[in-house]
């Protein structure tokens, strides 16, 4: 006959201890991690309405001008939405409404006025009108030069700045200057406004970040270089950093060859006049764009 102990096992025994000790770590970990909110990106990642807002309240400031593309939608009234785009004159046509004026209205001004129309026309009782842009054709401005994605941009929100379209463009180039030009029409006048980025950036007050405005244009020219040749390690093309001097130019270009001779440097600098003036520089004189260093072969 075959008895079966009521001892309870030594490895029964353990793997209650361990489940014991480690219910209140895990209530813990888990108070821990409802507590610590997640990065903007992994939010958007897990809830993909966590980033709507942003886009929504931008979509609501933005103005309706000639050839924008709206969806126009009535809640529990499907046969009031549709499709439209904004004419010349700034309308559409809308159904029981007839020929509405949208152009230079925000989206949430332009849902005010259609649903003010079904209301007041006893149309609907209670409307809830909602506006999605589409496309985006009235208001644009153009990035040309050295950009990543040089193009035309729409100006999606009201006081889209200069920084904000070149962040659109996909920034500037390696290849491209830190002065930014800005041309456009300001109060029937032409406009043009040169901004150096660095600076902007760099917290200064005195440096303004201008609004953009339909039809501007934003252009980037190339960086300014600094040609040097001769007896140097890396002859050629340089970019010209700010205040850059002739030593700095040589350091630039791996310094001087064995051949090389600091008496034999010359500077070829073009005048406004269009000649070519050639001196021999000091050290500490400061490069300009479009100069040429020269560095001789000692004789000796």
């Amino acid at each position: 006959m075959n008895h079966t102990s009521s001892a309870t096992s030594p490895l029964t025994l353990a793997r209650r201890t361990v489940a014991r000790l480690a219910a209140p770590l895990m209530v813990g970990l888990a108070a821990i991690a409802a507590a610590v909110p997640l990065p903007a990106a992994a939010q958007a990642a897990t809830n993909p309405a966590a980033a709507a807002p942003a886009n929504a309240d931008a979509q609501r400031d933005y103005v309706l001008g000639a050839g924008d593309v709206v969806r126009i939608t009535v809640f529990q009234n499907a046969d009031l939405s549709l499709e439209a785009r904004v004419s010349e004159g700034g309308s559409i046509s809308y159904p029981l409404l007839g020929v509405i004026k949208l152009g230079g209205l925000s989206v949430q001004q332009a849902e005010r006025a259609i649903a003010d129309g079904l209301r007041n026309g006893q149309f609907v009782r209670q409307p809830q009108v909602g506006i999605l842009v589409m496309q985006v054709r009235s208001n644009q401005a153009s990035v040309l030069g050295q950009v990543n994605r040089p193009g035309r941009y729409p100006i999606e929100v009201t006081g889209m700045r200069l920084s904000d379209l070149v962040a659109l463009a996909g920034g500037v180039a390696t290849t491209g200057s830190d002065i930014v030009s800005l041309t456009g029409v300001r109060n029937g006048q032409p406009m043009r406004v040169q901004i150096d980025l660095p600076t902007l950036f760099g917290g200064s007050t005195n440096v303004n970040d201008p609004v953009v405005q339909n039809g501007d244009v934003v252009y980037v020219d190339r960086m300014p270089l600094v040609y040097v040749y001769g007896e140097v390690q890396r002859p050629g093309a340089l970019r010209l950093e700010r205040g850059m001097t002739v030593l700095q130019s040589l350091a630039a270009s791996g310094g001087l060859t064995q051949r090389g001779t600091e008496k034999g440097i010359r500077l070829h600098r073009k005048a406004g006049d269009g000649k070519v003036q050639i001196v021999q520089p000091a050290m500490d004189d400061k490069i300009l764009d479009g100069d040429v260093l020269y560095v001789r072969e000692s004789l000796f």
